[in-house]
């Protein structure tokens, strides 16, 4: 979950719901890939973060109560591996691709665990395979997984109400083009703007929907579940423009 402290108490993002956003953004693109491959993109980038597991221990609170944020929670191999598993019924590119976002994100905990490191072997070794298999260069796959992460960028400093104040600019990431992009908000809850621009249209929306919570702790997980069960929902837009 992405957990943002508001005045109504708090306001909760499944990473799933970010997928999807990161895929809306990465959809507004031209495309530069054959279709194909540009839809499997697209299933890589809405569903980068499934396989989440059921809550167990104190994986959904924090030692005071609180909602805990994703970036609290450690690695998980059961949900990578399940990321890896669902992946491959939608192709090796797909998998591909996948795979290239978790040796991305995981990477820097090589040397902790033994287990850690077989799965980022591996990882490595299929994504090896999968190039040779589809007759891919290396470099075409990492413009195109360079895309992803540039979205799941975005939508992340959407969805975590990281656009600074003041009219300043934040980096988003280089884009698959190379280009250094950033992105500011001149006025307060007007629109977004992307420099450079690289969307299609001129101006575009996207949304998220997210789930508020007035109580501030639980006292376990079963309590935080129904609380978010019960929630009530809001839909989150922003207008970007060039």
């Amino acid at each position: 979950m992405i957990v943002n402290h508001v005045p109504a108490g708090w306001q909760i993002i499944y990473q799933q719901a970010h997928a999807l956003l990161a895929a809306q953004l990465l959809h507004q693109w031209p495309a530069f890939l054959p279709s194909d491959q540009w839809v499997g993109l697209l299933a890589a980038a809405a569903q980068h973060d499934d396989e989440q597991q059921d809550w167990s221990g104190h994986y959904g609170i924090t030692p005071a109560g609180a909602p805990a944020n994703f970036t609290m929670k450690e690695f998980s191999l059961e949900q990578a591996t399940g990321v890896m598993k669902a992946a491959r019924f939608q192709g090796r590119w797909r998998s591909l691709l996948t795979s290239m976002h978790l040796s991305t994100l995981y990477e820097s905990l090589r040397g902790q665990k033994k287990q850690i490191d077989t799965f980022l072997d591996e990882q490595r070794a299929n994504q090896k395979r999968w190039l040779r298999e589809l007759h891919v260069k290396k470099s075409e796959a990492e413009q195109a997984y360079t895309l992803l992460h540039w979205c799941d960028r975005l939508s992340l400093i959407l969805c975590r109400h990281e656009i600074p104040e003041m009219g300043r600019a934040v980096e988003i990431h280089t884009g698959p083009d190379g280009k250094h992009y950033e992105l500011l908000q001149p006025e307060p809850g007007g629109p977004v703007r992307v420099h450079p621009w690289p969307f299609q249209t001129k101006q575009l929306t996207v949304s998220v929907e997210a789930l508020v919570l007035h109580q501030l702790q639980f006292k376990d997980d079963a309590e935080l579940a129904a609380a978010l069960h019960e929630a009530p929902i809001e839909t989150l837009r922003w207008e970007l423009m060039q």
